[in-house]
């Protein structure tokens, strides 16, 4: 059965299974596979493989981007300042005017 044979030999390759969230150790005696040619043998021992990362231009672009901020701090000083202070006022007329703009777009 080509299904049987497909999950033992994923069993095999990730070399653990897991019963009821419990993982215990896979065997490692070798399992069989059917092939055109006829029958091999698998062994059960996992191909161990070094880690590895790489990264991609999107994060350079991120760091550029994060590096050449478009933040006026002078101006987000004075309105913290002013906030802080109680002399900070919004027109409710802007403020009227702004939420009208964002339901038309």
């Amino acid at each position: 059965m080509a299904l049987t044979d497909g999950i033992s030999s994923l069993q095999t390759i990730l070399g653990s299974l897991s019963v009821n969230g419990t993982k215990q150790a896979s065997a490692t005696k070798p399992t069989e596979r059917t092939t055109e040619s006829g029958t091999e043998a698998v062994t059960g021992a996992p191909a161990q493989r070094p880690d590895q990362a790489s990264l991609s231009s999107a994060g350079g672009l991120v760091a550029q981007a994060l590096a050449s901020s478009d933040v006026r701090l002078e101006k987000v000083t004075e309105l913290q300042a002013a906030i802080a202070s109680g002399t900070y006022k919004v027109s409710a007329q802007d403020v009227a005017h702004k939420m009208i703009e964002s339901l038309l777009s």
